[in-house]
This record gives structure tokens, C-alpha cells and sequence, in this order.
């Protein structure tokens, strides 16, 4: 691991002064400090230790939306007992992340902004598209956990459960970009990484993920996710889903998938086709239809398209307790 210095921020200015283009956000650590002594990414200067930051250690609620500060570990979501009543598929994509262990230091920001989990860019003698190489070694070699769509030659999909339900629950993140709070959707939040082989995701270096707003309208909310092992794996497969529930129909649905795209896959035409239809199996499946046309197997990972069928349809017909 390169040498580098370490200082502790106070505020939200000074740690952006720190980092200043050539340093780190240093939170949790769970994903940049394995980065680093793995020599994935180029070795910061000065790693900033951000957890003193005031205010995004907070979980602030309302009416009409809740902040969740960067700072809030995955453990704290898991444990909320009233994140659990009004948005039970963000408290249960926090409890299939990881290990216990994991989630009580992890970080929604580190979530949200954690790197690519392709093994080829783990590697740290393959140099791939992703670290500026010239191939993708996954499209023609062993491609199990990659993506189904892409807008670039990469093929590393988004792994944050997080991300994906807050895709679903229509949240925003409010990063702190050239001293001025910056609001981006999910989708605005990885889009670059759609569009840009070397970006995991649309943060400027000295980007700071300052907190989640989420709006309480959709009152039903729901994840499920499919990984190899039952526990302490990344998943194959994600998805969630909210909507409001108005006389026994959707209003306002979202779906989102996780681990098929470098952004949280989203389909407009299924979310106002599923808008105002009471659920059925038959109403799901359709809508997972719709969601997956256009999907792009590869060798090794052409069983994610009926995974994730089945997945899209479970999630949604939990919406209403029958999954």
C-alpha cells in the first residue's frame, strides 16, 4: 500500500479542502482500504476520516420524506423498527448485506459509492477496460455475475442493495460537489457508469455523498434478492419495489433491479403499465416482461433473465402479502 497522510475532517468544507482532487473519503472502509492494498485504484495522498462529520450520522423523519445521512451504518436501517414499518424493503435489503459485523461499520454513502465487484477488476494483475486497459475480459470469458445491459463495452453491473431500493422508493442523494449540494436520482447517481467504461458511478473525485432523501408517499415497499450462498453474498440477482395502495390497486409503482446493470435497471413503460392495476400473478408477470425485453445474455449468465423474471414477480405480489 502507498504511504499516504490521514486527517480527521470536522466539517464538511474542511474535508473537501483535504481530499482536495488527490485524497479519499475514508468512512467505514469496508471497499477503499481493501481497493488500496490491493493496488485496484491509484494510492490517495491523504485519506480523510469523514466520521465526525455533524449531521450525517442522522436519521431525520417527517411526513412527506426521511433523510438518512450518509454516515448511517447498514446495521442502524436493519435495526429501525420504524424503517421497518414504513419502508420494510429498505430495512430488508439492509439484512442481506454481508455480515453483521459488516453492516455495523458499513455506511450508506460507502454503499451507495463502493467500486466495481467484477473479479477482473479485482484482480490485480488484470488490467481490463475498467483500470484503463484495453479488453473486457468478462464478454468472452466467465461472465456468471455480470450485467444483462450496458451502455458500454463493460459489463460490470451495480452490486448496492441500497441503491436499488432507493431506486424503487424514488430517493435522491444529495452529494456535496464544488462547495454546493448537488440532488441526483439513483439513476442520475449511476449514470455515468452506464455511459463510461473506467466510472463506477457519476461522483467526481472530491464528490461527497451527503445524505438520502426518501418521500414516504409510496407506503409499500418490498426487496427480495437470489445469491449463491443464503448469507454473506453478493446477490445474483435483486429487486424491489414500492408503490402507494389506493382502494386496492397500484398507484405510482416502482421496480428496480440490482446486479444486471451498471445502474439500478429501471422501465417506465412497466411502471405506468403496472400504475392503477390491481396485482395478479398474471399483472407481474407481464410487467416482468416488459422489464427484461431487450436483455443481452451472455454464456454464462443467460440464467439471470428467468431469475430475474420470478424475482420481479415475487417482489411485487409481496407488495400485497402473497408472494
Amino acid at each position: 500500500m502507498k504511504a499516504f497522510e490521514y486527517a480527521t475532517a470536522l466539517s464538511t468544507d474542511s474535508a473537501r479542502e483535504l481530499v482536495a482532487g488527490h485524497g479519499a473519503y475514508l468512512a467505514g472502509g469496508n471497499d477503499l482500504l481493501g481497493l488500496l492494498k490491493e493496488y485496484l485504484v491509484p494510492g490517495p495522498d491523504i485519506l480523510v476520516n469523514i466520521k465526525s462529520l455533524p449531521g450525517l450520522n442522522k436519521i431525520e423523519r417527517g411526513a412527506k420524506s426521511w433523510t438518512i445521512g450518509a454516515l448511517v451504518t447498514v446495521g442502524e436501517i436493519e435495526r429501525d423498527a420504524e424503517i421497518g414499518k414504513v419502508f420494510p424493503g429498505l430495512r430488508d435489503a439492509a439484512m442481506e448485506i454481508a455480515s453483521p459485523q459488516i453492516r455495523n461499520v458499513a455506511t450508506v454513502g460507502g454503499n451507495l459509492a463502493q467500486h466495481s465487484r467484477c473479479w477482473y477488476f479485482r484482480h490485480r494483475d488484470t488490467v481490463c477496460l475498467k483500470k484503463n486497459g484495453d479488453l473486457c475480459y468478462a464478454r468472452n470469458s466467465e461472465n456468471r455475475y455480470h450485467s444483462l445491459f450496458t451502455g458500454n463495452d463493460c459489463i460490470s453491473p451495480v452490486v448496492s442493495s441500497l441503491a436499488t431500493t432507493f431506486a424503487a422508493l424514488d430517493a435522491t442523494a444529495v452529494v456535496l460537489r464544488d462547495g454546493k449540494e448537488t440532488r441526483m436520482s439513483m439513476a442520475e447517481l449511476y449514470q455515468k457508469a452506464w455511459k463510461e467504461v473506467t466510472a463506477h458511478n457519476s461522483l467526481n473525485p472530491g464528490d461527497l455523498i451527503l445524505k438520502v432523501e426518501i418521500p414516504t408517499a409510496r407506503g409499500r415497499s418490498a426487496y427480495l434478492q437470489v445469491s449463491d450462498k443464503h448469507a454473506f453474498d453478493w446477490a445474483l440477482v435483486s429487486c424491489a419495489a414500492a408503490a402507494e395502495a389506493a382502494g386496492g390497486k397500484l398507484k405510482s409503482p416502482r421496480v428496480a433491479l440490482g446486479s444486471i446493470s451498471p445502474v439500478p435497471h429501471q422501465v417506465e413503460a412497466a411502471n405506468q403499465f403496472l400504475d392503477g392495476k390491481t396485482l395478479d400473478d398474471a399483472t407481474a408477470s407481464k410487467a416482468a416482461d416488459m422489464i427484461l425485453a431487450g436483455a443481452t445474455p451472455l454464456e454464462d449468465n443467460g440464467y439471470k433473465v428467468p431469475l430475474a423474471h420470478a424475482l420481479i414477480r415475487r417482489t411485487l405480489l409481496k407488495l400485497k402479502g402473497e408472494a
